[in-house]
């Protein structure tokens, strides 16, 4: 395994982190069995996994909790990340004491900020009102990451989903932020056009989340049709294949993700490497990239996923899965939020 620090924290992280949305079971995932989960995060450590990211909001609360109990006796091996909700932005304190409470630690790692502090983030959760009833201010948010951070209770402040002019908010807070987590994949590329290149040049940790765009890079899928609802709703998919979950309102990449994810099982067939592999690697050689999250739900997938860090691939064939990619990119823009419409990203 391979370790970057992130950003300018001095903390380094696995270049493959381990993600735990699934952990404790729900009406996304489906059940996750705790025995899978124990398993997962020994086998995870034991390779050289030292990144484990969750959130207050993964299965209400309970991802925190499987995950405080597969961590038992193994707490100081780990660098631990988890997220606040954007509706509880102004009251840090209280939500941190909970996410230590549920995983059985008395501090993070890493404390991050689900999403940025704006109307549409907010409504989303909220109704567009902050915890107290008005939506809190980026200055103050920051100020309580801050005391907490002195007090110890936190090592590090991270950022999640957050744009340059996000980000530019929280610098001028005279807050540091060392990471920011963002979606980013084959078939989810906008993040390269300003997001990634700002963060190189301030010091801040690109962490990547759906590194496998929620199983459909691991080339389990032959058509849109075969993706079940709650992971067809992103901006990739025609909004009627998203179900209930949907709310972009717009067509979708379909034919261009489906043409990207063929030259990826072409190239698995010519190397021999599974198609998630290949697709993690890519990412992984991708520059900005401090590390990428991967879910696992049992120890066959956890090795699957850990393999693409001893992958390297040719510069030909991380031209090929770039130039298949592209038309994915050039279809759905350089909005970096793939669930709300482009007009009202929470990203910017």
């Amino acid at each position: 395994m391979k370790y970057k620090e992130l950003g300018a924290s001095g903390i380094e992280v696995s270049v493959i982190g381990l993600g735990c949305w699934a952990f404790g079971g729900g009406a996304y995932w489906g059940p996750q069995s705790q025995r899978d989960a124990d398993a997962v995060v020994a086998a995870a450590i034991e390779r050289g996994v030292n990144f484990i990211d969750t959130a207050e909001i993964y299965n209400d609360g309970e991802s925190e909790r499987s995950l405080g109990l597969a961590l038992k006796g193994r707490r100081d091996k780990v660098v631990l990340a988890s997220k606040i909700s954007t509706a509880h932005a102004g009251e840090v304190r209280k939500y941190l004491e909970g996410s230590l409470a549920r995983l059985g630690t008395d501090y993070l790692d890493l404390y991050i900020l689900h999403w940025p502090i704006n109307p549409t983030a907010l409504a989303h959760f909220t109704g567009g009102q902050g915890a107290a009833g008005q939506p809190p201010q980026v200055a103050e948010v920051f100020a309580q990451f801050e005391a907490l951070r002195k007090e110890g209770l936190i090592r590090s402040i991270g950022l999640s989903n957050f744009g340059v002019r996000q980000m530019e908010e929280v610098a001028a807070t005279g807050v540091r932020a060392d990471s920011n987590q963002l979606a980013y994949n084959i078939v989810s590329r906008a993040i390269e056009t300003e997001i990634a290149p700002y963060c190189v040049a301030h010091q801040i940790g690109v962490t990547g989340s759906v590194g496998l765009q929620q199983g459909l890079l691991t080339g389990k899928y032959a058509k849109p049709e075969d993706v079940p609802p709650p992971q067809a709703h992103s901006r990739h998919f025609h909004q009627d294949r998203g179900g209930k979950d949907s709310r972009h309102y717009e067509d979708g990449a379909e034919k261009e993700l489906f043409d990207a994810l063929d030259c990826v099982k072409a190239i698995s067939a010519e190397t021999g490497l599974s198609c998630a592999r290949i697709s993690l690697a890519w990412i992984l050689q991708k520059p900005f990239m401090t590390s990428t999250l991967v879910g696992c739900r049992n120890l066959a997938q956890l090795d699957a996923n850990l393999g693409a860090a001893d992958v390297a691939l040719s510069d030909e064939l991380m031209a090929r899965i770039d130039a298949a990619s592209l038309p994915v990119w050039q279809k759905l823009g350089d909005t970096p939020d793939y669930y709300e419409n482009r007009g009202k990203s929470r990203i910017f």
